[in-house]
């Protein structure tokens, strides 16, 4: 057994992820000088030469030469008779250097060697894949599908580390297959029974804000800032954004030419719909942008609760709320403050013929003629309008106003 034997058992260690080769040539060395001090009882006399390019090393032991019969200690003296036989050239006090083949260690020695580097190997990999990705945390990264079991999915990066993607952290439409290729970002990197465990998400609110900075240039420049995000993934999404730049309209640069750049961001959180807000420190207005397309009759704020009292007109209530309650659930995430929608009472008109037994019928005919047919439509002239219109005296005019408001008094 030679010593390109051991290390090619090992690749291997040319090839091994995440251990740069200064670092690994380090714990070879490290490895084979602890097996020394096993073997000899000291390293202090020996060289450990690595060549990574071949993946095989070197043990040469550096001994003196001494008169026969004055070795002291074979391990550090060697006597000059012997190294005559194999080079005349020594003389008394010369450094003589002898090559260590692993096959002198014995088996058991060499076993207990493998199994040491193998487990330090294993260790610095493990070491460094969880050094890697906790500085990746809040990052996309892409990866393939390797297996998809029930609570959670499997994923291989570019260098064949395994990640994980729970399935709380899916998209509820999410559906994955053996070799889908899958975007995700690093949640967090946890150690568990000293392996590294990455865990993906595509539900959180980051993976969202890292997909905007890729699809749209001016927030990865800085131009646009995002403010805050809600989600409820899968379903819908409302992103505030700011713009530094008063030239760059923020909501139109996210949503593109002809929502180019949304689309893109959409089709990936399979078909979320994202609402992109102009973001403002004013809370009437900020309430108001984030209950769109709902359009709002008047706000009144109690900033002291945080809650806001929304009034609408009776066919604006439904877009306030949305499907299953979703627009407004994120309107309150996305401003702070709990807010109640309350529908506007609008008073019901009265058509004129209702006051027959108060007005005379050809007051009523005079009004319908110039277009007037019910009480508000009335009440919307001045005295003066009405009296031309209907060619009444303005006192008529007068007591038909006055006999109209009593109605709505």
């Amino acid at each position: 057994m030679d010593n390109l034997n051991l290390i090619s058992n090992f690749a291997e260690f040319k090839e091994l992820k995440n251990i740069d080769k200064s670092t690994m040539i380090g714990v070879l060395e490290d490895v084979f000088r602890h097996a020394l001090q096993k073997q000899y009882e000291t390293d202090e006399n020996f060289d450990v030469i690595i060549n990574p390019e071949k993946g095989d090393l070197e043990i040469w032991r550096n001994r003196t030469v001494v008169e026969d019969g004055a070795v002291e200690d074979p391990n550090a003296q060697i006597a000059v008779s012997e190294v005559k036989a194999i080079d005349a050239t020594y003389e008394v006090g010369d450094e003589y250097a002898d090559e260590i083949k692993l096959s002198s260690f014995g088996r058991r020695a060499v076993l207990s060697l493998r199994q040491n580097l193998a487990s330090r190997i294993l260790d610095l990999e493990k070491a460094s894949l969880y050094e890697k990705y906790s500085e990746k945390v809040g990052e996309i990264i892409s990866g393939e599908v390797y297996q998809v079991w029930k609570k959670e999915v499997l994923i291989l990066d570019d260098e064949d580390n395994e990640l994980v993607l729970p399935k709380a952290e899916q998209i509820p439409n999410d559906f994955y297959r053996k070799g889908d290729t899958i975007k995700a970002i690093v949640k967090s990197v946890e150690m568990n029974n000293n392996q590294p465990r990455i865990v993906l998400s595509r539900t959180a609110n980051e993976f969202l804000e890292r997909l905007f900075e890729q699809e749209v240039p001016e927030i990865f420049d800085g131009l646009i800032t995002i403010k805050k995000i809600v989600r409820i993934p899968g379903e819908r999404a409302k992103v505030a954004v700011e713009s530094y730049d008063e030239r760059v309209d923020p909501v139109g640069a996210c949503v593109g030419m002809k929502g180019s750049r949304i689309y893109t961001i959409v089709k990936e959180l399979r078909n979320e719909n994202i609402d992109v807000v102009n973001y403002t420190t004013n809370p009437q207005l900020m309430i108001q942008r984030s209950l769109n397309p709902a359009k709002i009759s008047s706000i009144t704020i109690d900033e002291e609760r945080k809650t806001a009292s929304v009034y609408l007109k009776p066919d604006q209530v439904s877009l306030a709320i949305g499907k299953g309650g979703l627009n407004i659930r994120l309107s309150k995430m996305l401003t702070g403050y709990d807010i109640d929608v309350y529908r506007e009472v609008e008073e019901e008109d009265v058509a004129l013929t209702e006051f027959s037994d108060e007005i005379e019928g050809w007051i009523i005919d005079a009004l319908k003629a110039a277009g007037c047919d019910t009480a508000k439509s009335v009440l919307e002239l001045s005295v003066e309008e009405i009296a031309a219109r209907a060619d009444l005296e303005m006192e008529q005019a007068q007591k038909v106003v006055e006999i109209l408001k009593a109605e709505f008094e």
